[in-house]
């Protein structure tokens, strides 16, 4: 990757927004404080390559904005440019095709594969719907290149979800998303269900995987210590806001705002920044 590729922005948001109905009758009208403001006009931009991290505590919002970003759930308002695109003036056949190059990793490894399908036919779907002309053979070599790729032998093709760990299963998640050969992943909580050492493996899997194949990451997590091993900014999010956003070192070592330094004060420990 050059150096311009390097430092040029991938993906741009523009005060995103969405809020939430807090509840009442459906014949009730609503007002504004019947409203819940789960993302508050959030902007920002991820450059090529790097890990944008954004970390906060639950119920901060920033799951709702990391399924924003692949119109998972639609915002209110707010603009959202993904490689020179404006996503949100696509229609949903061409969202669909977008996706191609926008994958996601998701938080329950248990949860997020299909328990009644085998681990070739979840890793190989996207390929059988984004690029159909694929013969059943080139599909499964594919497939089988990518579990390999992510520590996962052959015969993961065809067991059963079950049949994995936790760790396990978050590699085959990320197999999945992987695939299609996406440029940006974004990340939701993907180690907060597993355990620290097996957490950190996938955390060093995901490090391997940007350089391998020139990955861009928006990772979600509510752990400081965990956005240390990977990112390059932190945007740090409180009730719907960014309320401090710069670089990873300067976010952890330097912080500007109290509610940054009150996340830090809880941390025993933070663990060496990764260079990078």
């Amino acid at each position: 990757m050059s150096a311009e590729n390097c430092t040029s922005e991938i993906l741009t948001v523009r005060e995103l927004s969405k809020s939430y109905r807090r509840g009442g009758g459906a014949f009730q009208r609503e007002t504004e404080r019947d409203r819940f403001v789960a993302v508050d006009k959030v902007s920002f931009a991820v450059n090529r390559g790097e890990t944008f991290a954004v970390v906060g505590e639950s119920g901060c919002g920033k799951t709702t904005l990391a399924r924003m970003l692949l119109r998972l759930i639609e915002p209110d308002s707010g603009e959202i440019e993904f490689a020179g695109r404006e996503l949100l003036k696509l229609s949903a056949s061409k969202m669909r095709q977008q996706r191609c190059e926008m994958q996601m990793i998701f938080q329950d490894p248990f949860a997020s594969l299909n328990p009644r399908m085998r681990v070739g036919e979840i890793v190989s779907e996207p390929l059988a719907i984004h690029e159909p002309k694929l013969s059943g053979s080139e599909r499964r070599a594919r497939t089988a290149a990518i579990l390999q790729r992510v520590g996962l032998g052959g015969d993961a093709l065809r067991r059963y979800p079950h049949e994995f760990s936790g760790g396990q299963r978050q590699r085959i998640g990320i197999a999945r998303a992987l695939i299609l050969r996406p440029k940006l992943i974004v990340a939701d909580e993907p180690v907060s269900a597993l355990d620290v050492s097996v957490g950190a493996q996938v955390l060093l899997l995901l490090r391997e995987l940007q350089e391998e194949f020139a990955l861009t990451y928006v990772f979600i997590s509510h752990s400081l210590p965990v956005v240390a091993q990977l990112a390059t900014r932190i945007a740090v999010m409180h009730a719907g806001k960014f309320v401090e956003l710069g670089e990873a070192n300067q976010v952890l070592r330097q912080p500007a705002h109290e509610y940054t330094r009150e996340l830090l004060s809880a941390v025993p420990e933070m663990p060496a920044l990764q260079a990078g």
